[in-house]
């Protein structure tokens, strides 16, 4: 071979060594990047030990002519669970904790909901990211985190075979507090929550105490 093609060989070889180097190191760097974004995030939202919101939450499914939309309050206990109050177009309010889920009536009493496959690993992953606790999330989600901590989005993707049979990815996106959460499922239903007015819970009433298993 003329050795100007060999040449030319050497220094494509050359190039296509520090291409790569170079790839890794960027691949690395945005890992890290988004680590410490991710912990910054998860710091920040770990200091409300209470919050309490408005919603407005839609659902699409492909076997819904029209998308449903619910609207209502929400209250996040951290580390206990999470109270969803529907008052909009119907009234119901489930409870739902790390253990349980039960729908409460007018009355106050409590009956037992079975969660759907995935509901399970969604509220744990809203749990532990607002109490801090990112090593059981990441054990069950692969987490992308993009944007600054006064504006992120989140992008969660199941590392467990029999979830990500159901769940397809979940995004939350926010700055101080939570802002959204859109949950997409692999048969095509997708659930998008907004929500508004998030502040500080503030004392629990006992009825709420109740309802999440506090004294």
């Amino acid at each position: 071979m003329d050795s100007r093609f060999r040449g030319n060989d050497g220094l494509l070889n050359m190039l296509a060594k520090y291409t790569f180097v170079a790839l890794l190191f960027a691949c690395l760097n945005a890992h890290a990047q988004s680590s410490d974004l991710l912990h910054a995030i998860v710091n920040q939202l770990s200091q409300h030990t209470a919050i309490r919101a408005s919603f407005t939450q839609q659902r699409q499914s492909p076997a819904l002519t029209q998308p449903q939309t619910s609207s209502g309050q929400l209250l996040f206990a951290t580390g206990h669970g999470m109270l969803w109050q529907i008052q909009q177009p119907y009234q119901e309010t489930l409870a739902l904790t790390d253990k349980r889920t039960v729908r409460i009536d007018a009355n106050g009493r409590m009956q037992s909901v079975r969660n759907e496959r995935g509901v399970g690993q969604i509220s744990q992953m809203l749990q532990g990211m607002l109490t801090g606790q990112l090593d059981e999330v990441e054990r069950q989600f692969t987490v992308q985190a993009n944007g600054t901590v006064a504006q992120w989005n989140l992008h969660f993707t199941p590392k467990q075979s029999r979830v990500a049979q159901v769940l397809r990815d979940i995004q939350l996106d926010g700055g101080t507090y939570l802002q959204r959460i859109r949950i997409d499922m692999q048969d095509g239903t997708q659930t998008d929550i907004q929500m508004t007015d998030t502040r500080d819970a503030g004392p629990l009433s006992a009825q709420e105490k109740h309802a999440l298993g506090l004294p």
